[in-house]
Formats: structure tokens, sequence, C-alpha cells
């Protein structure tokens, strides 16, 4: 059996330019953001409760609580609002098409009868309010001619909803039924958020044109204006209100976040500036946020979620980040098994410790595209797409002055011999490149395409996988490379080959979703019929001690063997990643962590049968 001990969470999908939404439950302190196809629930409280919705069939873009925190109503970007519940395994209530183009923001009424939903549609539709029951419409919402960014339902009778987008326009509807009441002009630029404050009593716009104006929450009509001394330098992304009604927290370009004291008058002015940490890069543009309880939630544009406490806003917010993309490698360090490194597809190196979760990204000066991580000593070794291999010195958080060679070809697999580090053996199209420190010890043209390898622990032997299905067996004398054998099992190219720790086996396996165990010695089939994945084969791992074999697969599923016994006992841990596995890894002999196109890391408790 295998069940799942923590989840390393992915941060909410971010776009340059536009402001993100999450939404959160009052009651449990949890918040709700999209990433991919996924929406993510995470407790503030407890940073390692994360679940995981996957059921959309296209990029979510926003979810929402409904107001008794029992529903959660996700829309993605094919128009599509899908209704689940937050209790027994997401039962999903309904699934509606609102809207023909992408959904940007949907909120509940109060008396959780009808959502109304905003975003991109053909013709005038790009507003629509119906019964979250029945998916009837209720109401005409004319008025805006371009995409409306943002949509809002005033919390209190009469229900109001009004709506804000590319047009420059706030627009204001009366209902239900629902029907155009009036339209406001006072920006000059995208409005990208409007939301009714807590009692109902106003609403407020914020814009790419750095203003912020409210109006009053019964009529539409403007009140006032947020005051331009100290006031944002940049787009202004969201919004969000204290429960109180009595302050906003809005974030922006300029890559800072303001609280700000709102009068009776619907005036504004600033109470205190949140500085959040960074490199000071475009990543630290501030880009969505939400007023929970006593929790400040800002997220930058890089997806670090900084958390401000409301009653002590000098206090060190706390920071957490996670990955935004595919995580295409991952690594356990060999000197502390608790600590693990994932590579993701856009260049980000993260540390994760189990139990705390992330501790933090490694800071390099080279951004490239990652396609294969292994950690040393002090030191990790990553290749990438731009056909270079680098050796980086690790010092806690923070990388050393990068050493790098150009290998003239994109790198398929990269292996370290774990008893002489510094000799590295890299894969490509034509062959072998054999590494020593940055030094290209030799290329050599094995004559078929390489699609997987592995070097010995003492360095003396490699294993070439081929796009021909074949395992090349060599001794390494010197620089040069001698065939011993060729193997044949497999019926597609080999996707991964990797040395048990006790050396005296090795595994593979293929694109035709079969793994095989080989006896090192006589290079005899020790398990075969490992066929219980349905696509490819990513990944593959050991256990510490060589007693099993863990297996990851586009299809979703890790499979785990143990050795002596037969494959039919094995333990499958279905969806273990939506979109597929890339990268397991064994911490120690009963736990797996596991990576893959969800952007996060699972750890897994083993038991064996």
């Amino acid at each position: 059996m295998a069940h799942l001990a923590e989840t390393y969470a992915c941060v909410p999908s971010t776009e340059r330019g536009r402001g993100i939404l999450i939404s959160g439950n009052p009651k449990t302190n949890s918040i709700l953001y999209c990433n991919g196809r996924s929406v993510l629930i995470r407790h503030l409280d407890r940073p390692l409760d994360v679940t995981v919705y996957g059921e959309h069939g296209y990029p979510v873009t926003v979810a929402r609580y409904s107001p008794n925190g029992e529903w959660i109503a996700s829309a993605d970007s094919s128009g599509i609002v899908r209704i689940w519940g937050t209790h027994n395994e997401f039962v999903l209530k309904n699934e509606f098409k609102v809207l023909t183009g992408r959904i940007d923001d949907l909120q509940w009424s109060p008396d959780m009868m009808r959502i109304v939903a905003s975003g991109d549609g053909k013709g005038k539709s790009f507003v629509r309010c119906f019964m979250w029951d029945s998916g009837s419409t209720v109401g005409d919402f004319d008025g805006h001619s371009r995409r409306v960014l943002s949509c809002d339902f005033k919390p209190t009778r009469p229900f109001r909803i009004a709506t804000c987008g590319e047009d420059f326009l706030v627009n204001f509807y009366e209902g239900p039924p629902f029907k155009f009441k009036l339209s406001q002009r006072e920006h000059s630029n995208f409005v990208n958020c409007i939301r009714f404050s807590p009692d109902g009593s106003k609403f407020i716009t914020v814009s790419s044109d750095k203003k912020g104006i409210l109006y009053d929450g019964k009529t539409g009509e403007k009140m006032g204006e947020l005051s331009s001394e100290n006031g944002h330098t940049g787009s202004i992304y969201a919004v969000s209100w204290s429960p109180d009604s009595k302050q906003v927290l809005t974030v922006s370009a300029d890559k800072s976040a303001k609280v700000w004291d709102i009068f009776d008058d619907g005036s504004g002015t600033v109470n205190k500036t949140l500085e959040c940490s960074g490199t000071g890069g475009v990543e630290d543009m501030l880009v969505g946020c939400l007023w929970l309880n006593d929790h400040l939630v800002i997220v930058s544009l890089g997806g670090t979620i900084h958390l401000f406490s409301a009653s002590d806003l000098d206090k060190t917010p706390l920071s957490f980040s996670g990955h935004l993309k595919n995580v295409t490698t991952l690594t356990v360090l060999n000197s502390n098994p608790r600590t693990m490194l994932t590579g993701s597809y856009d260049g980000t190196i993260i540390r994760w410790i189990q139990g705390i979760g992330y501790s933090g990204k490694l800071t390099r000066n080279d951004l490239s595209q990652i396609k294969c991580l292994a950690a040393l000593e002090g030191e990790i070794i990553q290749s990438g797409f731009d056909n270079k291999v680098w050796r980086i010195p690790l010092n806690g958080t923070e990388c050393g002055d990068p050493g790098q060679v150009d290998i003239g070809s994109q790198p398929k697999d990269l292996s370290h011999a774990i008893d002489t580090p510094e000799l590295a053996l890299v894969s490509i199209d034509s062959g072998v490149v054999l590494l020593k420190g940055l030094q290209i010890v030799s290329n050599i043209n094995l004559g078929f395409i390489a699609t997987a390898s592995a070097i010995a622990p003492d360095g003396s032997e490699v294993i070439v996988g081929g796009q021909d299905g074949k395992l090349h067996i060599y001794s390494v004398s010197g620089d040069s490379l001698k065939e011993e054998a060729v193997l044949e099992k497999h019926r597609g190219a080999i996707s991964v080959v990797r040395y048990s720790p006790d050396v005296s086996m090795f595994a593979s396996a293929d694109l035709n979703r079969e793994a095989v165990v080989w006896d090192r010695v006589s290079r005899e089939v020790k398990l075969n019929n490992m066929l219980y994945h349905t696509a490819r084969i990513n990944c593959l791992a050991w256990s510490p001690d060589s007693s099993m074999v863990a297996t990851g697969s586009l299809d979703t599923a890790v499979v785990i063997y143990e050795i002596g016994k037969p494959p039919s006992s094995r333990i499958t841990i279905n969806n273990a990643h939506p979109g597929g596995v890339y990268g397991v890894a064994f911490a120690d002999e009963c736990s797996l962590v596991s990576s893959g196109e969800d952007a996060c890391i699972r750890l897994w408790k083993i038991a064996p049968q």
C-alpha cells in the first residue's frame, strides 16, 4: 500500500500584464487558486495540507467558494463552469457552458441561488448570470464592447451586479432578472478588478491607469477615489476588502502592495505600503491579493505567495513558493535524503524538505530550461536544452559561480559515477560524451541513436539504451568504450536505465510501457512482465536497499515493484500526477517522492505488501 503523506504545491499560474484571482473560505482559512487544469485548495495554517481538483479539460482561470463554503464553482478558458462539492471526493453538482470564450471572473450571489461569470465571448456576450442548479439565464447584460475582466455580486439586498473590463467601462445592473442600469467611464485604461465591500455599501474598481475609484453600492454612482499621494506608480491588478469594509488591499506592477483606509465619503488614503522580498526582477510584480480573516495573501508574477498579518503589518511576512510549470526532473540529496531538489521546464530549481515543504529557490545566473539534474555533495550537475552541461557549486540556497561545457548537441540523459563524481556521462543523439569535471574526455559516435544512459558508480561500465530498443553495455578504459554485450528484450525505444544502489542489478524502461530488471553479472532478466502502465515510462528509481523499483509514466501512475516477488504483487498509485509523472526518487526504504506535469511534488509512504 502507498498513501499520500505530503504535497508540495505548485503556485498560481500567472500571466504578465494581467491580474489573477484567488478566493478564500473564512471558516476554514483555506484559499483557492488555479494552475494549468488544476484547482488547488490550500490551508494557510497548514501549508502541507493541499488538495487538488483536476477535472477540467482546459486551463482553469478562476475558482470561488460558495457563501456557505460547501461548494466550489470553477471556470476555464473554454467558457465552462463546473460546480463541485468540497467534501465527498469533489462530487460534481453541475457543469454549464456559460460563455463562448475564456471566463475571467465569477461570483456567487449571497443567497447561493445564482452565479455571475464574465470574460471573453462572441458578439456582445461577455457577461452571464445563471441559476446554479438549472443553468437558466437570469437577465441581459448589455453595455460592454470588449472582454469583461471582472464581475461581482452585491452581498446584501437589493441585489446588484457590477462589471468592468477592457473597454474602460464600469457597468451596473439591477435585478433579478438583471438589466442594465448605468455605465461609468472614469478610467482611462483596462479596469482589472471590481469588488463590493462585505457590507454592500460601496464597490471599488482598480485599473491599469493606476487609479482606484469607489462607487455607491446601491446606486452605482461615483463617490470618490483612492488618493494619489503615496499611491501606486504602476498598473493596479487586484483589490480585496477587509472583513469590516473599512480598508482595502491593492497590488500593482510597481511591486508593492498597499493597505488603504476607506472613509464614508468614498475617499481612501494609504495606511501602509507592504514590501515583498524578491530579486527586483519582473517576477516580483504583484498580480493577486486576498484579505482573509487576519491573513493578507499577496501573489507575485513569479508565483511567490507572501502572507502578511493584518493585525501586525510590521511583522515579517511568511513567503512560500513552488513551481509554475511541469517539473521535469527530481533528485534526492544523498547526504540528506530528507532534502529534495526539483527542476522545472522553465529553468527553476527549488529545494524542499520533508515536513517543512518549500525551502528556497536556488538562485542561478542562467535560466536555461532544465532537462536533467543530478545532485552531488556540495554541487549540482545540470543539462538543458542549450547543449550545455553545467556544474554549479551549492552553498545552502545560494549557487556559486557555475562552470559550463558545450557538448555540441542536446543532452538526452545525464548520470555521474557516484564514487568518482567528477566523472559524468551524457547521452546525445549520436552517442555519448564522457566528461571529467568540465573537460570532454571523449565524444563517441556509437552508430545508433542513443536515448538513455547510465554510468556505474565506480566509472568502469556504461549502459546506453537506444532508439532501437536495445541495451548496449560497454566497459570504460581510459577515454574509450569497448562494447561487451547487447541486450534485447524491449519492444520500444529505451527511455531510462539505472543501476541499483548495490550495483548487483540494473533496470531499464521503454516508450512501449515496459520495465525490466536485469542481473548485472549474468546479464539475464531478473524481473520481467513489468507491463502495468498504459503509456510510455518517463522515469525510474531504486530504493536505497535495492529491494524495490518504482516507475513513473505518462499515464499519470507510479508503479512500485518488489524484487523477488512477482510483478502482479505491485503497488500502483493511480493519478499520482494529472498529465503524467516525470520524476521519481526514493528518500528512504518506505518513502517515495514523485513530480510531474501538474507542477506539484508528492511524498508517498509505502507499506510493502
